[in-house]
């Protein structure tokens, strides 16, 4: 029988272990709505991407060459237009830029050998640039290379060295180093396979590729390049390397730019090892064939957001040599001829009589969904979440948006069937359920499920799919009964904390061997709690963002509820207004506490909810409200275009094209913008009266600022992180 203490010694461990599951179950909680945030964000961002450059390409096949909307934007259409290799070769001549004797970087001789690429990545540990004679050097080589490489690496293991798979870097110098401390850097007894996504989002693309490229022409038969969806220069000028790479070398941006195009269309498209293992950056189909993937010409396919587009044999190409002319050109004469531009006397858009068809507002409805549609794709998503549902990809019809582009050309099916190929090896994921239909969370790929992936790897004799693409907390994971796996490099993606990056390792036995590490020194002096908590404040700001860009939207929800105009509703009305306006499958009721402040008996002031949300900008009350919600809802998407408008790449654009851009803009979104407001927005902006708009300031004068959001509690970070929140990360030391 127990004794008297025994009993309570008993009671307290069993109270101790619950209340721990407890805690355990609302950190998992927290962090799963935390990724779910996260995520939705991140998708969100691609597939309005995706549907602004179908929109782009349909006004390009459906205005006459002379409208003033097709001059704008055409430039981002050359991609297609296949040049002489000769001609190339000439564009990018390096031998006539000279290197100043005070340059203390790197200096390259070619060929390149395995002193020099460490070199290398000494020099960018160092913070070091490399001079853009070499950059272009190294870039023009790299192309020369990735010419004679068949589509479908196909390599081996052996007992003496094993095979090193590093999924997403992003940009993230930092992880790259890490992994090379690690695991080694590249070499005869140390392959390596990088699986795409290499760039944009971090501020060291260039970096990153310059090393893979380097030790990719040293070691050409160990060091292997998958192309990932963001191996794209529609992508890049959203995501950051456009700019990164302009910023880094004003002088030749637009030629490394150039020149990287060509390179990211003859990145293979997949590795297989050992005739078992296919290395894919974003996944598969149920129409994935590999024997139509290794004959493709994929260097057609520079975007693969949009196939290339059929010539007519009269069709006169242009030459690139019109290009390097107009980039000699001074860039300040440009600026000038800019800044002459009258705010009010800027260009109308063109008449109906310049359209070869249909007026923009006419088709704008093809391009942009309605909420209704909108809803509808809702619903099919939350279907996948039914145990059972079996889809077939080819049952779905594909999106409006890529119905949009397909028809608007006039390709062969080949070409058509190439495309959706490379779409879904770039852009697809895994799902839980069997079945395969189209990826609208992203806009592009599909979703695949386990009886697909069983299928593909009969049909091929495989028995494992290494993938990336996802984000994962661990690094890695595994689905589809152990034989999909997600491999993501990038650590602290979301944030600090946010997820560990991972590589794996094969061998003979073609079992994974995983090593994970984190970045950032101050992760290792964090708790799995503080880790959590810090990763929800980042979340919580953005999603707060989302709750201001949809404030119109939600002020008439919340009135629906607030029948007498009382200026308040329940906390539940609004946990119900919210979900029914974001569209989020988020727990609102269990946010409500991280997102409402001065709430009284269970009600909320919901107009001084939001008064608490400011722009940062003091000019900014002068601006039509309408006017300032569509700016901050949709100014990724305004900075796309304005990069797109900015021809010279000065940063710089006139009121001209300004109140063009907008004028784009407006019908994109099928909504009405007045002139008037236009001018206003203008006007305040221009803060310096001389006639431009700088790119980079007028995105950062609509930053949200929440008076009343909560920081992490101090007591709860380290003491080193209470110091500074900027500080950047340091490399781990081995364990």
């Amino acid at each position: 029988m127990l004794t008297h203490v025994a009993a309570i010694t008993i009671r307290a461990a069993i109270l101790i272990q619950r209340w721990y599951r407890q805690y355990v179950g609302r950190m998992e909680m927290r962090r799963r709505y935390t990724w779910n945030i996260f995520q939705s964000i991140e998708y969100a961002g691609q597939q309005d991407q995706i549907k602004l450059y179908n929109f782009l390409g349909y006004l390009m096949d459906n205005f006459t060459p002379s409208s003033n909307e097709r001059k704008l934007i055409s430039h981002i259409f050359r991609e297609n237009e296949i040049c002489r290799d000769a001609e190339w070769e000439r564009y990018f001549s390096y031998t006539n830029i000279d290197v100043p004797e005070i340059y203390s970087g790197p200096r390259l001789t070619f060929p390149l050998d395995a002193n020099q690429a460490a070199d290398l990545v000494e020099a960018f540990r160092n913070k070091q640039q490399l001079h853009s004679r070499y950059v272009l050097q190294l870039l023009l080589e790299t192309w020369k290379l990735l010419r004679v490489l068949p589509n479908i690496n196909r390599i081996s293991t052996c007992h003496s060295k094993e095979i090193t798979i590093c999924g997403d870097l992003h940009g993230q110098l930092e992880d790259l180093l890490l992994i090379f401390y690690k695991n080694g850097m590249p070499s005869l007894e140390k392959p390596y396979v990088f699986n795409g996504d290499f760039v944009d989002r971090g501020k060291d693309s260039v970096e990153i590729l310059l090393i893979l490229f380097a030790f990719l022409l040293v070691y050409p038969g160990e060091v292997h390049l998958n192309r990932g969806n963001h191996e794209d220069h529609i992508i890049n000028l959203r995501y950051g390397f456009t700019k990164e790479v302009l910023s880094k070398y004003k002088m030749h941006g637009k030629r490394i730019l150039k020149l990287l195009q060509k390179i990211f269309s003859w990145l293979p498209l997949a590795t297989v090892i050992d005739q078992k293992v296919l290395i894919v950056h974003g996944g598969i189909s149920d129409s994935t064939d590999l024997a139509l993937v290794a004959r493709m010409d994929r260097h057609r396919y520079v975007s693969a957001l949009r196939p290339p587009k059929q010539k007519s044999s009269v069709a006169i190409q242009p030459s690139v040599d019109s290009e390097m002319e107009d980039e000699s050109m001074n860039s300040k004469h440009s600026i000038l001829r800019r800044r002459r531009a009258s705010l009010t006397y800027f260009r109308p858009l063109p008449s109906r009589k310049t359209f070869q068809c249909r007026s923009l507002q006419d088709f704008s409805a093809t391009v942009a969904r309605t909420m209704e549609e909108e809803l509808k794709i809702q619903h099919r998503q939350t279907s996948l979440a039914k145990p059972g549902s079996s889809m077939s990809y080819r049952h779905f019809n594909m999106s409006k948006s890529s119905e949009t582009s397909t028809e608007s050309i006039n390709s062969p099916d080949n070409i058509n069937n190439e495309w959706k190929e490379i779409l879904d090896l770039l852009w697809s994921d895994p799902m839980t359920e069997d079945g395969c239909i189209p990826n609208e969370v992203r806009g592009g790929g599909c979703y695949w499920g386990p009886n697909v992936t069983e299928d593909f790897l009969n049909k091929h004799n495989l028995q494992l799919i290494i993938r990336s693409h996802e984000c994962k907390q661990d690094g890695y994971e595994f689905c589809h009964n152990r034989k999909v796996l997600t491999i993501f490099s990038a650590s602290n993606y979301y944030e600090v904390g946010s997820n560990r990056g991972a590589l794996v390792r094969l061998g003979p036995d073609l079992v994974p061997y995983f090593i994970q590490y984190q970045t950032n020194s101050k992760t290792r002096a964090m708790s799995f709690g503080q880790s959590i908590r810090r990763t929800e404040h980042s979340a919580l700001k953005v999603l707060r963002e989302q709750l201001f860009a949809h404030k119109s939207d939600l002020l008439s929800a919340f009135q629906e509820y607030d029948q007498k105009n009382t200026g308040l509703i329940s906390l539940n009305d609004w946990s119900s207004a919210v979900g029914q306006v974001l569209h989020l499958d988020l727990p609102w009721r269990m946010l409500r506490s991280q997102l409402l402040t001065n709430t009284t008996n269970d009600m909320l002031d919901y107009h001084n909810w939001f008064r608490n949300l400011t722009i940062k900008e003091p000019s900014c009350e002068y601006i039509e409200q309408t006017l300032m919600e569509t700016l901050y809802r949709h100014r990724s998407t305004l900075e796309t275009i304005f990069r797109i408008v900015d021809t010279d790449n000065s940063g710089l654009i006139s009121f001209e094209d300004f109140c063009q851009t907008w004028k784009l803009l407006s019908v994109y979104l099928k909504m009405e913008i007045s002139c008037e407001a236009i001018n206003d927005l203008v006007v305040s902006i221009d803060m310096n009266k001389d006639g431009c708009i700088d790119i980079d300031e007028f995105m950062e004068s609509f930053r949200l600022v929440d008076k009343n959001i909560r920081k992490p509690e101090e007591q709860d970070l380290p003491q080193e992180e209470k110091q500074t929140t900027e500080e950047k990360g340091t490399l781990l030391t081995p364990q």
